[in-house]
């Protein structure tokens, strides 16, 4: 049994894709590890051997993934932000977690699981917190108007 070490952790319910998300989602993110698999019974719910959880860390954090089967669906009412120092990493995140997604709008997507993702460039962050309205403003205008969010044309609005 693994020592619960972080007082609040995201569990996530999949219908029986548990293990290929958690797989998945390990592969991308660097720090990232399968730290234990539950398995069913002889008792259920699923068949004796299937995974029921995974519990996993991703780029430190800990997660804890559920198949729990087809009633409950992601929704937007959650997402994880990826937060990126470089253009190379929002290319990286983007280009890994769209595979098989959907491209939603303004640096948001869903991954091929549901799940909603923000890969964001903390420079956005920065940026848009400026006391300077009219450059904050120049920079959410532009923002807006993307699907992968670009820190160069963000710059450029920010600079104005």
């Amino acid at each position: 049994m693994s020592k619960i070490t972080q007082r609040i952790s995201p569990f996530l319910w999949f219908d029986t894709q548990a293990e290929e998300a958690v797989n998945f989602y390990t592969s991308i993110f660097e720090d990232s590890k399968i730290v234990s698999i539950m398995r069913c019974g002889d008792a259920g719910p699923g068949p004796k051997g299937s995974v029921l959880t995974i519990a996993f860390q991703l780029a430190g954090q800990q997660f804890v993934a559920l198949n729990g089967g087809p009633h409950v669906k992601f929704n937007d009412g959650v997402s994880f932000v990826v937060n990126c120092e470089t253009q190379e990493e929002v290319d990286r995140y983007w280009d890994l977690l769209t595979a098989g997604g959907q491209v939603v709008e303004c640096g948001w997507l869903k991954d091929k699981f549901g799940l909603s993702w923000q890969v964001t460039p903390t420079v956005l962050i920065e940026m848009i917190h400026d006391p300077d309205t009219a450059r904050a403003d120049r920079v959410m205008k532009a923002m807006m108007q993307m699907k992968k969010l670009e820190i160069a044309p963000l710059q450029r609005a920010y600079q104005g």
